[in-house]
């Protein structure tokens, strides 16, 4: 015993020090708030919880209850009004509430700056979303922000300053858990007569919950002649608890003058003389919070009604019965909420059991969590249809706390606006001029910079504000890079609106072209804005991971890829790939915005946003060489497979199936084209151009240069055959062109070329049939022949001139889509032929100024002949006369000898 003294005194001591070194200082007592116990007030998240100051610098929570959020802190304010708490109020203590608490019971210190004389709330605060999800006022508030409720739908205003803690209406001495969705809470108070009793489901907005006592003594059927309470959540978001008596199992009818069916007991009886109600269930609060219905209401033990209301003898076991189900409206011959049939599984949807209200049961373990949290009305964009905003008073806020005044769409207020990508919305702003509408990022609105936050305004701002005699239009259309949540409010004031959802339409309403890649599996969307691309690829078959690529094969091609983990979290990943094994598939870094995935029953679609050229400080890497031009065709291929990673790949990662061609997507025409069908059909048009522009119309000018000097018509003959047969050819070649691509764009520089010279070449014979007769012998050439004559010959070596162009940049366009393996010897052999005609023009040319000299020479001594009718005289002689044909007409083809005297 002596030995063990000194340990427990040490161990005290030890105790002690701990103690001390872990508050950091030793707390007083000196504050008139030690001792107050009061319990929260619940809001949002499905708080619970009492609340219980322990000194001066701590406070204790028991019974603790709540969902998560995403930056909860404990917060204080001085008062619970909205301009306090959001404006003024602070976080007290570096706890933070990131998680479920499931009936949590601990202790919470307050930061060293913070004293109870600071407080008069203290509140569960999330931070992103400026969300009180509950609180409790303290006995010290100067002044208490709790307003009485509206009759029906809440309890005691709060705690004011008065000796008596506030007791919530959500908090029960009971818990009994009746299905997975569903719970019964109790308080008995067998002294004063009455049972508290509170119905909580994930259900439905206009479903009901019953509970009642069933027909003492049943065995079979307990439904029948039940006496039951069914309760629910208006439309307007208002409680209701009436008492029903159940007579059979359907909907209640009166039919001369007899109810039956569930039907309230006032249908089965009006109020007595004295004037007081059959219905004697008295509605103390109801709220319908994160998709979850509460109601909560008073029963009497021994009720004086002993007809349609069974007395319950709080000591013993009596069956109950409960149900879920839906609830029809009143209407303009029914004024009640009358329950349907609940049907679904015994269980879940109804049942019975035995309850002893004096038991203490305690079956809740932590909070109810509905899968749809949200029950704003939500409004859905029409295209069509304007959204008339208005402003009005703030009555179901979804957001505590709240301004007094909030904004109304379509009378709504403040709804779940969901609009589609690529749809434009159109706003009627009619909400006053002190209400500016927009579209923004920010959770609060108001101006994010006067808060020292960044946001991005999508619509909008201090400019837009109407009245209702003059409203204001706004036309907003969210894109493929929209976010999916953003928020309407207005720049003036914080939390005036709520959420916008963004959800996607559809693809094709998103991008601005689409097309199918090969085989029709695959189809490809894109947007081209500024100097970047948006891309998209849907595949329509299901597979493990999608990817598409841009190159001709494969290998030595750029790949996006989009597959899912093991979490199902969507990817898009890049890579350079140089050849067909695993190992030559190499990851990427680029440039790449606004990424998504998404998979619908195992269809999956990428999604990216990259820039056109991109910006790459070291230009080895093989990202940096993956330019994307608008105006050339970009060959797209796809691959599906049943397997990615972002680890090492193995050959089980490689595709299994693949598209059997590259397509070429036309970006700027929006618009694709099979690779390897083009080839044959292209080559025939590109032969046909080449021997007509490089052969036959050139043959056919040069025999009119050169060949005059022999007798008769030949040259004439040669010169039309070859002219007209080219012309057919190139026609010829026109048409299977347009034909294989239907139709064809002045976009490409082939195509304008090309078109000019055939409409040259058009021109030429209109030019022949329009051509002014040749003057007589010994009349001077008329001024419209030599008009006629120079633009003739003009017009047609034009005209050939731009189709050996043509035939350059066809080369260049075939290159463009069928790649360079034989393009450039092609372009070589054209260079080539070109040359050589050159040449043989310039000998030619060569040749016919010498035989032109030596004739001149010759008409000194020579007295023979008429050099007016000499036909080796060129096309166009030295007098501008136009030599052809119509010479020797006039002539008969007789040659005259003029004789000079001999000296």
């Amino acid at each position: 015993m002596c030995n063990q003294r000194p340990n427990l005194l040490g161990s005290l001591v030890l105790l002690g020090f701990f103690i001390f070194f872990v508050n950091g200082e030793e707390c007083s007592n000196s504050s008139s708030l030690i001792g107050h116990e009061s319990e929260f007030k619940m809001l949002q998240h499905q708080l619970r919880g009492v609340f219980t100051v322990v000194d001066d610098c701590s406070f204790r929570v028991s019974r603790f209850d709540m969902l998560p959020g995403s930056d909860v802190h404990w917060w204080g304010a001085m008062t619970s009004d909205f301009e306090n708490m959001t404006s003024d109020g602070f976080v007290i203590s570096d706890q933070k509430l990131n998680q479920t608490f499931k009936n949590a019971s601990f202790i919470v210190r307050l930061m060293g700056n913070v004293t109870w004389d600071k407080l008069g709330v203290v509140s569960v605060w999330d931070l992103p979303t400026a969300s009180d999800f509950g609180h409790v006022l303290l006995l010290n508030a100067t002044e208490s922000a709790e307003s009485p409720p509206s009759e029906g739908n809440d309890v005691a205003p709060g705690k004011s300053n008065n000796s008596e803690p506030f007791k919530a209406p959500t908090m029960f001495d009971n818990c009994k858990k009746l299905s997975d969705k569903y719970r019964l809470r109790w308080s008995l108070n067998a002294e004063k007569g009455y049972v508290d009793i509170g119905l909580e489901a994930t259900t439905g907005l206009l479903n009901y919950m019953a509970f009642g006592w069933a027909k003492p003594n049943s065995t079979s059927n307990l439904m029948l002649n039940a006496d039951v309470v069914v309760t629910g959540i208006r439309e307007d978001g208002f409680p209701f608890a009436d008492d029903f008596y159940i007579t059979e199992s359907s909907v209640c009818s009166v039919k001369e003058g007899t109810a039956t069916g569930v039907c309230p007991d006032t249908v089965y009886e009006e109020a007595d003389s004295v004037g007081s109600s059959v219905n004697n269930t008295k509605l103390v609060y109801g709220h319908r919070i994160d998709g979850v219905s509460f109601v909560r209401y008073r029963r009497p033990l021994n009720d004086s009604d002993n007809k349609f209301d069974f007395p319950v003898n709080s000591t013993e076991n009596l069956t109950v019965i409960w149900a879920l189900g839906v609830i029809k409206p009143p209407d303009v011959i029914n004024p009640y909420y009358l329950p349907v049939n609940h049907g679904g599984v015994e269980s879940e949807n109804f049942g019975h059991f035995s309850l002893n209200l004096s038991d203490h049961v305690d079956e809740c373990l932590g909070p109810l969590d509905a899968e749809n949290k949200y029950d704003q009305d939500v409004i859905i964009a029409d295209a069509h249809a304007p959204l008339v905003v208005t402003a009005g008073p703030s009555v179901h806020y979804p957001n505590p706390p709240n301004p007094s005044k909030v904004l109304y769409i379509n009378k709504k207020e403040a709804p779940v606006l969901k609009v589609e990508r690529g749809v434009p919305v159109k706003f009627s702003i009619e909400a006053g001029h002190d209400v500016s509408f927009y579209i923004t990022s920010d959770f609060l609105g108001g101006n994010a910079s006067l808060r020292n936050r960044t946001e991005t305004i999508y619509a909008g701002g201090q400019e837009t504000h109407g009245v209702l005699s003059s409203p204001l239009e706004l036309v907003w259309a969210p894109n493929r890079n929209t976010p999916d949540q953003l928020y309407y409010h207005s720049i003036f004031q914080e939390k005036m609106g709520w959420k916008v959802q963004v959800v996607d339409g559809g693809l094709s309403d998103m991008y601005n072209n689409s097309v199918n890649l090969d085989d029709q599996q695959v189809k490809f969307f894109w947007t081209i804005v500024g100097d970047s691309i948006s891309i998209a690829a849907r595949g329509e078959k299901k597979s493990g991971y999608l990817a598409i690529g841009f190159g001709s094969e494969m290998t030595n091609s750029y790949a996006y890829v989009g597959w899912f983990d093991r979490n199902g979290t969507g990817h898009v990943n890049t890579y350079w790939i140089d050849g067909e094994s695993a190992s030559a598939v190499h990851p990427t870094t680029e440039n790449m915005t606004y990424v998504r995935c998404k998979s619908e029953e195992g269809i999956i679609t990428l999604e990216f946003t990259r820039p056109l050229k991109p910006s790459c400080s070291h230009r080895d890497r093989p990202e940096c060489k993956n330019m994307i031009d608008p105006t050339t065709p970009l060959k797209v291929i796809w691959a599906m497979g049943a397997k990615w990673t972002d680890g090492q790949l193995t050959e089980r990662n490689m595709h299994s199936v693949t598209s059997q061609r590259p397509v070429r997507v036309m970006l700027t025409r929006g618009s694709a084209e099979a690779d390897q069908d083009l080839r044959p059909v292209l080559g025939v048009h590109g032969f046909m151009m080449f021997l007509a522009w490089g052969i036959l119309l050139p043959g056919g000018i040069l025999s009119a240069r050169y060949l005059k000097h022999i007798k008769g018509d030949g040259w004439f003959k040669i010169h039309m055959y070859l002219q007209c047969s080219g012309l057919a050819i190139v026609f010829l070649g026109l048409l299977f062109a347009v034909a294989e691509l239907n139709g064809f764009s002045f976009s490409s520089t082939h195509v304008k070329f090309g078109f000019t010279a055939i409409v040259l070449a058009c021109a030429q014979p209109v030019n022949a049939w329009l051509r002014p007769a040749k003057p007589a012998q010994g009349e001077l050439i008329s001024s419209k022949r030599l008009i006629w004559e120079y633009s003739h010959s003009i017009i047609g070596q034009s005209a050939v001139v731009i189709g050996v162009v043509a035939l350059f940049t066809g080369m260049k366009h075939l290159g463009e889509r069928n790649g360079t393996e034989n393009v450039d010897g092609l372009n070589l052999a054209l260079g080539l032929w070109v040359f050589l005609c050159v040449v043989t023009v310039a000998y030619l040319e060569y040749r016919e100024r010498r035989r032109r000299k030596a004739r001149n020479l010759s008409r000194g001594n020579w007295v023979l002949g008429n050099v007016e009718e000499d036909d080796s005289i060129d096309l166009i002689d030295s007098r501008g006369g136009f030599r052809d044909k119509d010479d020797e007409d006039r002539n008969g083809g007789r040659m005259e000898i003029q004789l000079e005297p001999l000296k």
